[in-house]
């Protein structure tokens, strides 16, 4: 059995379950678990060297998030991601992050503003790729807020679980995070000013940079199969 995954490190202040869910995340976003995979809860418990429960747990977790879907009778299988589905995504969520941010500088309180900044302040801090996309979703959410529009918060609370996985990947690319805290910087620095035109237009760079960086990845990803895949037939 080829071995991918490695013995995960117990750390005294998560959860086993976390960890592990951390571990097959990351596995997942860097390419190591390839889209349509079957994944094996005995297999992957042997490889992580953990039992069978928080892997289970993981799994379960992923679903909900979007990185694994649970296909009756078959078992769990890493989600497969077309370029259109990417596509279709980041068109959604380039037009109500827009509004979004052009509401948020029109009606964001002290308050508000604050609240952003803070959040700023925990996405500097160096953590694991699970808690920065925590800490990128809530900086996001204190956006939506600001908006004062609930319908619109609610519609991009409808896409939660397919924005988060493109934002885990995305923000684990090399350059990405610093890149993406900078601009919300100057998204908050906008919103701050009540500038509208200036958040809008620092809104639809944020995501159109995420959309590059997403795409981007599917493409080394796939040239990274098709390599394998050669070697394979090679051999």
């Amino acid at each position: 059995m080829e071995r991918r995954l490695v013995p995960v490190k117990l750390d005294s202040y998560k959860p086993l379950r976390e960890i592990v869910l951390e571990a097959l995340r990351e596995a997942i976003v860097s390419g190591v678990l390839e889209p349509g995979e079957r994944l094996m809860e005995i297999q992957l418990a042997e490889e992580m060297g953990v039992s069978r429960t928080p892997v289970r747990e993981a799994i379960r977790k992923l679903e909900l998030e979007g990185f694994v879907v649970m296909i009756p009778r078959k078992g769990a299988y890493v989600a497969g991601v077309s370029y259109k589905d990417v596509k279709d995504v980041f068109e959604i969520r380039r037009a109500l992050e827009v509004l979004a941010a052009g509401l948020a500088a029109e009606k964001a309180t002290d308050d508000e503003i604050e609240q952003m900044e803070r959040a700023l302040h925990y996405e500097n801090e160096p953590n694991s790729l699970d808690e920065i996309v925590q800490a990128d979703t809530d900086f996001h959410a204190l956006l939506y807020k600001a908006s004062r529009n609930e319908r619109l918060t609610q519609i991009l609370s409808n896409l939660r679980e397919q924005i988060q996985r493109f934002r885990a990947t995305s923000l684990a690319v090399p350059g990405r995070l610093k890149t993406a805290i900078q601009e919300h910087m100057d998204l908050v620095d906008a919103i701050a000013r009540h500038d509208v035109e200036g958040a809008q237009g620092i809104a639809m760079l944020h995501i159109e940079n995420a959309s590059n960086v997403m795409f981007e990845t599917m493409r080394e990803s796939e040239s990274r199969r098709l390599n394998r895949s050669r070697e394979q037939q090679e051999f």
